[in-house]
């Protein structure tokens, strides 16, 4: 059967923690040029997208010569169709990984859905997996404070806000994690704004309003993902608003994330958005390119993968976006390399990356980031390259180069020459002056993050 010779090959690419976990509960099936894997919840199939679909359909593909060429995953709520729950591997607390320790927990009792997704944390979204950088390590270090204050009222709720697949997930996961491991019988619910309304409905139709409120109100910890998506679901809206209050009124902690600062929720509850506002809202950027280069070696270190750093600097220049999709350009080079037989090297990454690399060229170059600066700053474009050296034209000329040097591939005599033909050591003066500049002036980096923004927008 193709599903078990994939097995057979997913057991020797993947750790054997991993493997275990994750891939073998999975069950196949073979439908003409598609194999369709079920998997027990939404959060399972969801992990396996991210981090090894593509895998599994490059080795799915080649085993079956061709034959299959697309593989899905989906929720099967098949009777036996999946292992029973206590049959599957543990999600959370029982996995284990091999930097972080295991997290035993008190088994609790199958009667009632909600009590068995609150333990739904991913074991891998850990403090000591998170890569730090400027973009971010102000949210990381309040995570951390949050652990030691759990409930005071200055950063309760602690609200994480910024575009998606950055790593707000990850963070307050990571406290949710932390605290499991210090406290075992501490109670803990991690969701996004869709399940709760979905499990909301859900106790509505069964008649277990009550059981579901008092589910929600006497948690320790309580993690929403994407709240704004509670825009729109009135009923749902209500009830958590009300449960928002109880945990605040009892002193327990509430992470919520979104991708937008609390005040420009305007489609939700101005109540629910002015409580948003009690305690503490830090933003997360996009990671500059020394943390996106961090986290593409620490991945491939978690993943036993040789990646020489000089191929972590071409991905981390070419991918500028997010986080997953950093992570899986990485995977893309790894599934190639591995495939083809080879060590990863900058031919490999290219080809790998051959996709990215035709749209970003359409995308971003150095000559639409000058057109941006100068509109941003209004001032001429002819001004912008030109030779003068006022601070009106020399600040937006040194921090349109030092977006060139990050967003694109250029190399500092090519931006030189693309500036009206200035040296390669005036580059890199501007690109250090850049980097101080935004380290003394908030105005300057906000403006340089804005344009960041607009770029890769």
């Amino acid at each position: 059967m193709l599903w078990t010779d994939c097995l057979t090959r997913l057991r020797q690419e993947l750790s054997g923690n991993v493997f275990t976990m994750w891939i073998r509960p999975l069950v196949a099936e073979e439908l003409e040029d598609t194999l369709r894997l079920y998997a027990p919840n939404p959060y399972w199939t969801r992990y396996i997208q991210e981090h090894h679909l593509e895998l599994i359909t490059i080795l799915a593909e080649q085993l079956s010569e061709g034959r299959v060429r697309r593989v899905e995953i989906m929720v099967d709520s098949r009777p036996g169709a999946i292992l029973s729950p206590s049959e599957q591997p543990a999600t959370t607390t029982a996995a284990l990984e091999t930097s972080a320790p295991v997290v035993k927990v008190k088994k609790e009792k199958e009667d009632s859905p909600l009590k068995n997704k609150k333990r739904l944390l991913n074991p891998l979204f850990t403090f000591s997996l998170f890569v730090e950088g400027r973009s971010n390590q102000m949210a990381a270090e309040t995570c951390r404070k949050v652990l030691t204050q759990l409930g005071a009222s200055q950063h309760n709720p602690l609200f994480l806000y910024g575009p998606t697949g950055l790593g707000k997930t990850h963070l307050m996961q990571a406290v949710g994690n932390a605290l499991l491991q210090a406290k075992p019988n501490a109670r803990v619910m991690y969701m996004t704004a869709e399940s709760f309304v979905q499990d909301f409905v859900s106790s509505l139709q069964q008649g277990k309003v009550e059981e579901f409120k008092k589910n929600c109100r006497s948690l320790d910890l309580l993690l929403v993902d994407d709240i704004h998506l509670l825009a729109g679901k009135e009923a749902s809206l209500v009830e958590f608003f009300y449960t928002f209050n109880a945990l605040l009124d009892e002193s327990k902690q509430i992470i919520l994330t979104s991708d937008r600062y609390p005040k420009e929720l305007t489609e939700l509850d101005a109540r629910l958005v002015s409580r948003f506002s009690w305690g503490l809202s830090v933003g997360v950027e996009p990671p500059d390119i020394e943390t996106r280069i961090e986290i593409l070696l620490k991945k491939a270190q978690s993943s036993g993968v040789d990646l020489p750093r000089n191929c972590a600097l071409f991905i981390a220049q070419q991918v500028v976006a997010n986080v997953r999709e950093l992570e899986g350009a990485l995977n893309k080079v790894v599934a190639i390399s591995r495939f083809k037989g080879t060590s990863i090297d900058l031919d490999v990454v290219r080809e790998s990356l051959k996709d990215v690399l035709a749209i970003r060229a359409r995308t971003i170059s150095t000559e639409n980031i000058q057109r941006v600066v100068s509109e941003y700053f209004r001032i001429p474009l002819k001004e912008l390259i030109g030779p003068k050296r006022t601070r009106i034209y020399a600040r937006p000329r040194q921090l349109a180069m030092g977006l060139a040097r990050e967003l694109t591939g250029d190399s500092f005599p090519e931006i030189g020459m693309a500036f009206g033909g200035r040296d390669h050591s005036t580059v890199m003066h501007a690109c250090e002056k850049v980097q101080s500049l935004r380290e003394d002036d908030p105005i300057f980096n906000e403006d340089y993050k804005n344009l960041q923004r607009l770029l890769q927008s």
